[in-house]
């Protein structure tokens, strides 16, 4: 099973797909669709949305995950990141793909085993999981990582808990 793993943004949009063949994770390919500050963000927003359909149609994953945005202060920034994300999905939805959502909680809870980890206890993590040289950057990269093994983690309990209620 091939899986996608996305960290929304405007600016920076982090990518990752990881292979899962039983319980091993294999890095496949990561990195980031950026957009230049100061373009209208209509033109963003097509980078953004070409760049993931791209993507999608070189590696084939077969599903995507996302992370789920949470903000607390900067609304313009939300709103911006929140039509990202928006392009992002239509994406995935338009190639028929199946989406899993997942908070920055349930994130650091799937990688580390704790939901309040730091950023740096994460990475190194998504580096240690994925057997990389060193941490992928920018942040935007690692997180999106973390997000790809985060769903392989859940669909294997899903599975798991499908086999026990057929029985």
């Amino acid at each position: 099973m091939r899986i996608m793993g996305i960290d929304p943004g405007i600016a920076i949009v982090g990518f990752g797909f990881v292979d899962k063949a039983g319980s091993k994770l294999t890095p496949v390919q990561y990195g980031s669709i950026q957009t230049k500050a100061h373009t209208p963000e209509e033109e963003r927003l097509h980078h953004v949305y070409e760049g993931m359909v791209q993507l999608i149609d070189q590696y084939k994953p077969d599903a995507v995950a996302f992370e789920k945005l949470f903000f607390n202060r900067n609304v313009t920034n939300a709103m911006a990141v929140s039509q990202a994300r928006g392009v992002l999905i239509l994406a995935a939805v338009q190639r028929g793909l199946p989406i899993g959502e997942y908070t920055p909680m349930q994130v650091k809870q799937a990688i580390v085993g704790y939901g309040k980890a730091e950023k740096k206890q994460v990475q190194e993590m998504v580096r240690m999981f994925l057997k990389l040289q060193t941490v992928p950057k920018p942040d935007d990269v690692a997180d999106a990582l973390a997000v790809a093994i985060c769903h392989a983690h859940s669909s294997t309990l899903n599975s798991k808990l499908n086999e026990v209620l057929r029985k």
